[in-house]
């Protein structure tokens, strides 16, 4: 009878010892393929690693994952604890109970979850690839048992008006990405500008060229029938290589002149030394010119960046809806809004959009981008209702405001210091508090 005693105690001790280790591998196994970086992963499992390849493909669903996990978890918990507490009770009678409660709460704390959590995270892509292959046989094992908890636990939040998306994931990518930079940043790991340059690449998608584009109350543009040699004159005096031509009106654009073809053609005539008058008079520049690219106002930045490097071209006309000209976009436009202001010896002084008041408040161009400004003095203005410093102040004061006029939101005050007829020219900022 002690022999058949202390046979059953050994064998459930052994039993209790390795649920204890399977709880800790399910505890580990958690953190590790939820906190594993999947860009290492990723370039491992492209380098030939199957087990790196088996996590990214058990975290592709992490509901079902985590679910998994956790029933598991759970069943060897429960299991171990059960035996704890008969075969103590054997030994002490009724105290059995708590002497059980308290030894496998000490040992699953310490064994089954401090213990293996902290060492998954510290390695997580290691332990991660070593979890895979067994997690995917529990998930499989899982699955069935997963499923109708799910289904259950939403039926459950619908009756209490609670809707759950089963394809939504709980960070996307950008967030996360955008999440670690400005966290890196805070501790002075990342620095600010290589932070703007990756925000800025990832937020294309996101944007459009409407949003960035040169308006067409800027836009430098030559008149089809003027001269050759006023356009020549145009041409040299400007900063920009590429010009629109119109006819007539400005909305009527009938093409791009680039200054390289303009003086291709000019040297053309100039082969035998001199250029006649008659063919400086016969001389049609839309010969020259290219067709004009048009593009709609509602095209994401992305999207024109590839159609750009498709069409290997770097400058577009911006039309509206109804076909009206709004401005125009160049690549260069656009690289901008990743790696800040490009400028070039051709490029006019522009080192007034931003002058700092001895009081600490800012005075802005009121054409300058919101964007553009809290990339440079590092704020969080909003910029979904308006894309300029000026259309954020018309649009939070919801008329057009008169000089001096003081508005104070998104914890800024705002002080009109200029206008030019309906334009909002200088803006005074100031952070509240």
């Amino acid at each position: 009878m002690t022999t058949a005693l202390d046979t059953a105690f050994w064998f459930t001790s052994a039993g209790i010892l390795v649920l204890l280790v399977l709880s800790a591998f399910f505890s580990g196994s958690e953190p590790a393929l939820t906190a594993a970086s999947r860009g290492k992963l990723r370039a491992a499992a492209d380098k030939g690693s199957r087990p790196a390849e088996n996590a990214l493909e058990v975290t592709e669903d992490s509901e079902r994952l985590i679910g998994s996990i956790l029933l598991g978890n759970n069943v060897v918990n429960i299991l171990a604890t059960s035996l704890a507490t008969a075969l103590l009770t054997k030994v002490f009678g009724q105290n059995g109970v708590a002497v059980a409660t308290l030894a496998m709460t000490l040992l699953v704390l310490i064994f089954a979850e401090v213990l293996p959590k902290t060492y998954a995270i510290t390695n997580a892509e290691t332990v991660a690839s070593r979890v895979a292959a067994p997690i995917k046989v529990v998930i499989l094992v899982f699955s069935p048992i997963v499923s109708a908890v799910r289904l259950l636990v939403r039926l459950v939040l619908r009756v209490f008006g609670v809707d759950t998306d089963p394809n939504s994931h709980i960070l996307a990518v950008r967030e996360e990405i955008a999440g670690a930079l400005n966290l890196g940043h805070s501790e002075g790991v990342v620095e600010k500008e290589d932070r703007d340059r990756i925000l800025g690449a990832l937020d294309l998608s996101d944007r459009f060229v409407e949003e960035v584009m040169t308006h067409r109350s800027n836009i430098e543009m030559l008149d089809a029938d003027l001269p050759v040699t006023e356009i020549l004159d145009r041409v040299l005096e400007s900063p920009h290589t590429r010009l629109p031509l119109y006819r007539g009106e400005m909305e009527n654009v009938v093409g791009v002149l680039h200054a390289k073809d303009l003086l291709r053609a000019l040297n053309r005539m100039m082969a035998d030394g001199r250029i006649e008058p008659e063919e400086m008079a016969n001389f049609n520049i839309l010969d020259v010119a290219m067709e004009p690219y048009f593009i709609p106002e509602t095209t994401t930045l992305d999207d024109q960046m590839r159609q750009f490097l498709k069409r290997k071209s770097h400058f577009a006309l911006v039309v509206d809806e109804y076909g009206g000209l709004e401005g125009l976009i160049t690549l260069e436009d656009i690289l901008e809004e990743i790696v800040g202001e490009i400028a070039d010896e051709f490029d006019e002084e522009d080192n007034d959009q931003i002058t700092e008041t001895e009081d600490g408040a800012v005075i802005v161009d009121g054409a300058m981008t919101i964007r553009d400004l809290n990339r440079a003095r590092d704020w969080n203005l909003p910029d979904d209702e308006a894309n300029t410093v000026a259309g954020l102040v018309i649009h939070e004061a919801q008329l057009i405001p008169l000089r001096g006029q003081v508005f104070s939101f998104h914890g800024f005050r705002f002080e009109v210091l200029e206008k030019e007829r309906n334009r909002v020219a200088t803006v005074k900022i100031r952070p509240l508090g």
